[in-house]
């Protein structure tokens, strides 16, 4: 259709300036390229083409200026959901104005401030769109006396707890299906009620690495270390790990076998956070480990104090419909200040901590670790050190957030192979040899349509064709008239005719 009109505009110009014999031949490859009635040819080609004219409307209140501050503080975000980023703007909009990243005028400011969520995923649309492309049942054994001794505890049993209750599970980088091998695992533990999140490295799984990160995650917490809730696995249902929390007074608890939404919090930040932050390469050895530690030290400050997070307020069942309520979206820290078992002494310290950071610094030393992850070659050997020259200066980095999403994915980790096109056939032609014979008689009859075509090959081979090939050659068909059709616009766009230079030419001689 768009064909169509590109091709009635530009012959219907050149038909109503033409002369008598002019308009003949402009008709006669007009009509048999489109099969028109004559006197319909003659109407279409008359009539002139009138463009609506655009209404004006009310001035806008999000323009550009306002939309490019958004996007600025999307990509300082990490790219977060509208409901997210409406949360931390206006600490986003604090920070980044305290260090000298931003300086909006004060209207911008009250815009930014009574912006809705669903507004920005409206302006932020095309951004995204630019910028963003069965489980193995475990073998079976019997349960010893450690799993038999630890209590379970499913998803509704939580009731509302304190601070210092986490969920904890393994996040495995093997790169898809574990072949052979140990590969690098996450850690990741989630606290329940402020959604305080912390991961670290190891090299492999064992029980005694487990030890050692809970006794470094409970002295970085700035809340006491209450509880911890696992699955079923070895390395944490063992007799070192159930002693060391006997002794701490830690109360440990397992989830269901074969439940994964008995660990629903923690399960969810393996792919808001993991995932996202290191992708789904393949990780192996020592060397590995520590890169991807230091891309977790950078991180947990920026994910715990400028990453809101939704938290489930009430969940409602109305037969085979559940209806979910969220609370607003708060950052963990603000869940931690809110907190009123959490002493004063301690959100005073936090407070000087928050002060004291920059989100765009935090973000661009994540862009540099994940750089450095997303180097590590597939064979489980680590990319070199980190390279101060080839760091991003800060005022780049600054300047690349308003443009960073036309270049599509930032994350180095997600940065996909480039595949070669597809610009083969997966089946043989069956049109290959006849195809000849069919432009002829597209050529002399250009009213013909595909399924006559088919018809009559039909008729010549019963053997070769049938009516189940009719859709490949009404395709077929529709590209060579299309293709035709440009040809014509082009010629007649590029040079006129002789019928009209001939015209000219007599205009002269009177």
């Amino acid at each position: 259709m768009t064909t169509r009109r590109e091709l009635i505009e530009a012959v219907g110009e050149r038909y109503r300036r033409a002369n008598r014999d002019g308009k003949r031949q402009i008709q006669d490859e007009f009509l048999k390229l489109t099969g028109y009635h004559r006197k319909h040819a003659i109407r279409v080609l008359c009539r002139e083409v009138r463009r609506p004219k655009a209404k004006p409307g009310p001035q806008r209140r999000y323009n550009d200026e306002v939309r490019a501050a958004l996007i600025t503080l999307w990509e300082a975000a990490d790219r977060i959901c509208g409901k997210r980023l409406k949360a931390v703007i206006p600490t986003l909009v604090e920070s980044m104005t305290r260090y000298g990243h931003l300086s909006l005028t004060d209207d911008l400011r009250e815009r930014l401030a009574g912006i809705s969520a669903a507004t920005i995923d409206r302006l932020l649309r095309d951004v995204r769109e630019q910028a963003f492309g069965g489980q193995r049942r475990r073998a079976g054994g019997v349960g010893n006396a450690i799993r038999r001794a630890v209590p379970v505890r499913t998803f509704a049993d939580w009731n509302d707890p304190l601070p210092g209750y986490m969920e904890i599970d393994f996040v495995e980088h093997c790169g898809g299906i574990k072949i052979d091998g140990d590969f690098v695992h996450s850690l990741v533990m989630t606290d329940i009620a402020t959604g305080w999140t912390e991961c670290l490295a190891m090299p492999f799984r064992n029980h005694a690495f487990v030890i050692e990160h809970i006794e470094r995650v409970r002295s970085a917490l700035p809340f006491p270390l209450r509880g911890l809730d696992s699955d079923n696995d070895t390395a944490f249902m063992n007799e070192v790990v159930f002693d060391f929390c006997k002794n701490t007074g830690i109360e440990l608890t397992r989830s269901r076998p074969y439940k994964k939404n008995d660990q629903a919090w923690v399960e969810q930040k393996n792919g808001s956070i993991v995932r996202r932050l290191v992708g789904y390469g393949k990780l192996r050895g020592m060397e590995d480990t520590e890169t991807l530690a230091s891309l977790y030290r950078v991180s947990r400050l920026y994910i715990n104090y400028f990453q809101p997070s939704f938290k489930l307020k009430s969940k409602t069942r109305h037969g085979a419909r559940v209806t979910k309520h969220y609370e607003a979206p708060l950052t963990p820290l603000e869940r931690v200040l809110r907190a009123a078992s959490v002493p004063e002494a301690t959100k005073q310290q936090l407070r000087e901590q928050f002060r004291s950071l920059d989100p765009v610094e935090l973000l661009r030393r994540m862009r540099e670790a994940q750089r450095r992850v997303a180097e590590c070659p597939a064979t489980g050997s680590a990319a070199t050190g980190a390279r101060p020259n080839d760091e991003v200066p800060m005022a780049d980095f600054l300047a690349s957030l308003g443009t960073a999403w036309q270049a599509g994915e930032v994350r180095p980790t997600h940065h996909r192979k480039a595949g070669v096109p597809h610009d083969w056939r997966t089946r043989p032609d069956p049109f290959e040899h006849t195809w000849p014979r069919i432009q002829q008689w597209l050529e002399t009859e250009p009213g013909i349509t595909a399924k006559q075509l088919q018809n009559r090959l039909t008729g010549m081979a019963p053997m070769m064709y049938s009516s189940a090939q009719l859709r490949t050659l009404q395709r077929r068909v529709k590209a060579w008239r299309s293709n035709r059709a440009r040809e014509l616009v082009t010629r007649i766009l590029g040079e006129p005719s002789a019928v009209e230079a001939g015209a000219a030419t007599q205009g002269q001689q009177y």
